[in-house]
Order: C-alpha cells, then structure tokens, then sequence
C-alpha cells in the first residue's frame, strides 16, 4: 500500500490500542482473565496484519537494495570500457598531432604496410570509428542500467521510509502488549498462560526429508519468545519461525505470510502433514507449521513465545507446502 494509507493504517492500529486498554486500566482493577483475553485478542487481530504489511515491506527493500547493489556492479565495469575506449581515441589523436608526420603514424599504427599520409589518416579515421562505436554500444547499456538503477533507488527510498515510520512505533507496540500479557500472567499466576507450551509430542508425525527437517527445527524452538520483525535465532514472528525452520532445509522462503502463501503448493487438510505450512484468516495474516494430528507450532503474539497449539482455534484459510 502507499505511505500515507500505509501510515494511516498504523494509526487506525495504536487508537485501537488506547481505546481497547482503557477498559482495563479505569474499568477495575484487577481484570478477569476473560477480559484480558478479549483485549489481547481484539488488539492483537488489528495490530498483526499491520506488522504483516511491515515484514512485506521490508522483505521488498532487501531485495531491491541487492538488485541495486547488483546494477552498481554491472555499471562500474561499463564505466571503465567507456573511459578506456576515450582514453584510446585521445591517445591517438595525440600521438598523430605530436609527431607531426606520417613516420610517428608507422610506429603507433601499423607495422610498415601503410606508406602514405592518405592511408593513415583513413587507418586513424576507421580506429576512432570502431573505438567510437564501441563507447556508444557500451553507454546504451550503461545507460539502461543507469535508469533502472534511478527507478530502483526512488522505490527504495518511499520502502525505507514507510519501514523507518513503522518500525519507529514499535517500541510502543510491543510495551502495550508486553503491559497485556504482564496482567494475562498474573491473572493466570504462571507464565505458562494456556496450558502446557507443548500439548502432545512434537512433531506429532514423524517425518523425513526436508520437511522432517523443518518441523524439527521449529518444534525446538518451543519457549522462544514472539518479537515482531524477528527471524531467530533467539526469537521470531510467526512468518519468521517459518522461514527460519524452512531455511534449515535449504528452502527459502519470504518473510511474508502472504508471499508464502505463493510459495508453495495448495494441499487439502486431509493431505496435510508435518512441515506444511497452515495459514489463518481471510488476510492471511497469521501462519503456523503443521505438526500434524490437528496441532501446529506458531509463534502466536507480542508478549507470548513459540508454542504448540491446535489449529482450529483459528479459522483457517488453507495449507501450503514449500519445497
């Protein structure tokens, strides 16, 4: 999206933030574990597809500074041919004009054959053509980089801008839900909110091959905790613990539920096995790993650590499976 819808967004996600907390904070004052979830969940349902947007953002400036890196490499070179091809043509214009006779134009251009003025003037002539050509040839395509280079660095700077603006906020963020889930552990009395961070044997399958390896790696990094915009090793977000377990099985994938939602193939629910990846919601803005027997490890929210859970505790919007 634009900067300013983008921005404006944002906004809409932090008044969310101080209108939703007000209620626990002036309401009573201890809230019940019931309210404390219902906030966390109407906040957090808000807040997750805009740091969605975010890690898409700023998968896409990563990869447009590399291809703008990689036309700076392609450029450099060029430069080179067309101040040599110059440098050449000078050189020999030069050596002409200073020996002042057609004995200095038998040294620089020919090896005896050329016997008159009028045949090395016409060899001078034909030499400056061909190196002139060639600097013409060389600056079209320098000159075609350059512009996509120009176009590339103007889209870099609007992306660096919208993740310079969001990433500002995070702090904010993160304290309003780190605040949450501070009251969610006290009402609870256990930092184990929930349950048991693992509810059954993990992955629930065994598997082999690279999704074996995937699911693996996920499984232990049960107890990690959930940081926005975090591709591990010691923390992660949901679209970043997949790629970080993915990527174990030389397998890469985007840091973006929707961009990995495209990489991979749809499979149906009854085929689906450990190492799939379930997405949830109509936005895809939530993923998890599959482990199978209905249970997926995710990394559910700000202020919460990498889990096993089930997966119809979400409204589930397909699997897909990379690879």
């Amino acid at each position: 999206m634009g900067n300013r819808k983008f921005l404006r967004a944002l906004g809409a996600v932090l008044v969310a933030f101080t209108v939703a907390l007000l209620p626990a904070t002036t309401a009573r004052a201890e809230p019940t574990v019931a309210e404390i979830e219902a906030q966390i969940e109407q906040i957090w349902s808000k807040l997750e597809p805009v740091i969605e947007q975010y890690n898409n953002i700023h998968s896409q400036l990563l990869k447009n500074r590399a291809k703008s890196a990689e036309l700076t490499r392609k450029i450099r070179p060029l430069q080179l041919q067309v101040d040599l091809a110059l440098s050449q043509v000078g050189n020999i214009a030069a050596q002409y004009y200073k020996g002042g006779g057609p004995s200095t134009l038998n040294a620089i251009l020919t090896s005896g054959s050329p016997t008159t003025l009028a045949d090395q003037l016409t060899l001078l002539d034909q030499l400056a053509k061909s190196k002139q050509r060639q600097i013409a040839n060389v600056t079209t395509v320098k000159s075609r980089y350059a512009a996509e280079k120009q176009k590339l660095d103007e889209l870099i700077a609007l992306q660096a801008k919208q993740d310079a603006d969001l990433a500002a906020k995070k702090k904010l963020i993160e304290t309003e839900m780190n605040r949450l889930q501070r009251l969610r552990i006290q009402a609870y009395g256990t930092s184990t909110v929930g349950g048991s961070l693992r509810i059954g044997p993990c992955p629930a399958i065994y598997i082999t091959g690279k999704a074996g390896t995937a699911v693996k790696f996920a499984c232990s990094q049960i107890g990690k905790p959930y940081v926005w915009g975090a591709t591990g090793p010691s923390s992660y977000d949901c679209s970043g613990l997949t790629q970080a377990a993915w990527k174990q099985a030389g397998v890469y994938l985007t840091h973006y539920t929707g961009a990995q939602w495209t990489e991979g193939y749809a499979v149906s629910r009854a085929n689906a096995r450990p190492g799939d990846l379930v997405f949830f919601y109509s936005d895809l803005h939530h993923m998890g790993m599959y482990v199978g027997n209905g249970l997926m490890v995710h990394a559910p929210r700000s202020g919460d650590v990498v889990r096993m859970a089930y997966i119809d505790r979400m409204p589930i919007a397909g699997f897909r499976r990379p690879g």
